[in-house]
């Protein structure tokens, strides 16, 4: 705030701006001149001194508590453990048990106990298999409880009062409200323009979810078994699990083994390479933050380093949950003269959060989870402009997740199956009959997690779009009433409900905004296209175009005059459509 403030630096700034269009810029000079002129704007920086004092204090004022927000959820996930004997994990697979034993050791547990702790990757899979109705609640309500288990911890509370300084800045700005002046500064420009997706998403997911459900309802009754209260949202994955390995023989159990994290890496490295030329090379003798984390010196197909990496890959006490990329530096070519081959070199992390165990074998959607983030790594490691501000994934939000999720599309094709999924004991390739299933079963429960992200992206809209939120204001019953306007089906949740939502009150980027993953899959779907048109998902010319306009352009260039220059034309919604089986001839 004090640099956006400071006397006389606006006015400069201000000034190169209402002359840029005679001081024979480039696109990329140009392009910096906006930006900055508008990341100052955005900041306060035209406000009076009065205003600016109070814009000051209302940034202030969210950052402390976005950082409380965040670590509330943080100690939820740190304290919160449901401890087991062995005979409580009836149903689940090996990997499972030895992730929840090693969670165990983590604690300091007797030998005989086990630890399902709030993290992702080990409660997912115990909602999927556990036999234990019972269990699979306890464990469902305190996941989707995070940040309101222990009343000291209140992030209802906060969440209001993040919700109402956000809306003084929009009041500030001169906007109606806060997704108004988020949305600005987004491909999307407008809420209503998000809206109209998301409604266009939402009544076919629900359709799909409502057929899904239907079939776990058939599959019960023909067990003979007696759900009381029908399919809850603790049995929704148990029982998705069972008609998936009824209707398709698909059990992902038997291809976990498969996808060891060691193999998974060595396959994201290899697609990375064979698309875009880059060489990893392990550096043991690089020290980092932790034992556990992977540091590699990345180059191009030239031997130029392009980039250091750092792998994180476990979870850990006291290490955030979720997955994420982060920068220690971007990329940058506005350097002294005489600067060395590391000046200017990206330093990339990707962190997840694995579950350890002697050996590490990942779930099909870990798998995706580490290409997506894989993805973001390579939107810093390939990017080439010449200013930092322009750089890697200083992107607009709605563009961001495209390189990540594009990244996706590699993991699952056959080719890169046979030769990377191997089991892990045996060395065995993965049998082209598990690939048929996979694949066969891949458009199954995409309703659930269709409906399960969109009500996150619609609710984050909805209360953003208020124009005021009053002293009577409840997060809890907003999020209630929005549900049931829309029609929320019945044994599903958010996948991120209010007290837990880091996305929404942990940062601002993603406020108003959690709807882009969305936004990115049309384009991101759109784009894979354009490889499976050649027929060949490697061809070198359409991946050095996508390196070129999507991975290294980073934010020289409007990002949908980008995906133009990419594709040809504006992206359609077909595509996205047909990957999620929402499309009724898909």
């Amino acid at each position: 705030s004090a640099t956006n403030f400071l006397e006389g630096l606006f006015q400069k700034i201000d000034k190169v701006y209402q002359q840029r269009d005679t001081l024979q810029l480039s696109v990329e000079q140009r392009r910096l001149v906006e930006r900055v002129h508008l990341d100052f704007v955005r900041a306060g920086a035209q406000f009076s001194p009065e205003k600016q004092q109070q814009y000051a204090e209302i940034s202030a004022q969210l950052a402390s508590l976005t950082t409380d927000f965040a670590q509330n959820v943080l100690k939820d996930e740190e304290t919160y453990e449901m401890l087991l004997s062995k005979d409580d994990l009836a149903g689940c697979p090996d990997s499972l048990i030895e992730a929840s034993r090693q969670a165990a050791k983590d604690r300091n547990k007797a030998d005989d106990q086990y630890v399902i702790t709030l993290g992702r990757s080990l409660v997912e899979p115990f909602l999927t298999f556990s036999d234990r109705r019972d269990l699979r609640k306890q464990a469902f309500e305190a996941w989707t409880k995070r940040g309101e288990l222990d009343p000291s911890r209140d992030n209802l509370k906060i969440a209001k009062q993040i919700l109402q300084l956000r809306q003084k800045q929009a009041r500030l700005h001169g906007y109606n409200n806060f997704a108004e002046y988020q949305c600005v500064d987004r491909m999307a420009k407008t809420p209503q323009n998000v809206m109209n997706l998301l409604e266009n998403v939402w009544e076919k997911a629900k359709e799909s979810a409502n057929r899904e459900r239907e079939a776990m309802e058939a599959f019960v009754a023909e067990s003979g078994e007696q759900l009381d209260g029908g399919i809850q949202a603790w049995d929704w994955r148990y029982y998705a699990e069972k008609v998936r390995q009824d209707k398709y023989d698909f059990d992902e159990s038997v291809l976990k083994p498969y996808l060891s994290l060691e193999r998974v890496t060595e396959s994201v490295m290899a697609v990375t390479n064979k698309l875009y030329g880059l060489q990893y090379k392990l550096r043991d003798d690089i020290q980092s933050y932790h034992p556990d984390v992977k540091t590699y010196e990345v180059r191009n197909k030239d031997g130029k380093l392009v980039a250091l990496f750092l792998h994180d890959n476990f979870a850990r006490p006291f290490k955030s949950g979720g997955a994420w990329m982060s920068e220690y530096r971007s990329q940058t070519r506005n350097l002294a003269a005489h600067s060395g081959e590391f000046d200017g070199v990206p330093i990339v992390s990707n962190n997840n959060n694995f579950a350890k165990g002697t050996n590490t074998l990942l779930s099909f959607d870990d798998a995706k989870t580490l290409y997506h983030e894989f993805g973001h790594a390579l939107h810093g490691k390939l990017s080439d402009a010449t200013y930092g501000r322009l750089a890697s994934t200083n992107v607009l939000t709605d563009f961001v997740e495209l390189p990540s999720q594009l990244m996706e599309h590699w993991f699952d094709q056959t080719e890169v199956l046979k030769e990377y999924a191997k089991h892990y004991e045996t060395g065995e390739v993965v049998p082209d009959e598990l690939i048929r299933k996979l694949k066969a079963a891949q458009a199954f429960n995409q309703g659930f997690a269709t409906i399960e992200y969109t009500a996150c992206a619609l609710l984050d809209m909805a209360m953003h779009q208020l124009d005021d939120y009053g002293d009577d204001f409840d997060v809890s019953a907003f999020e209630k009433a929005e549900l049931e306007r829309l029609g929320m089906p019945q044994g599903i949740v958010m996948r991120h409900r209010p007290a837990h939502f880091l996305h929404l009150f942990a940062s601002t980027s993603y406020a108003a905004g959690y709807y882009v993953y969305q936004w990115a899959e049309v384009l991101d779907a759109d784009a894979f296209a354009a490889f499976e048109e050649t027929g060949n998902v490697f061809d070198s010319e359409t991946a050095e175009n996508c390196r070129k306009f999507i991975y290294s352009a980073g934010n020289t260039e409007a990002p949908d005059e980008l995906f133009r220059r990419f594709r040809g034309r504006d992206p359609k919604i077909e595509f996205m459509l047909k990957k999620k089986g929402l499309l009724l001839d898909a």
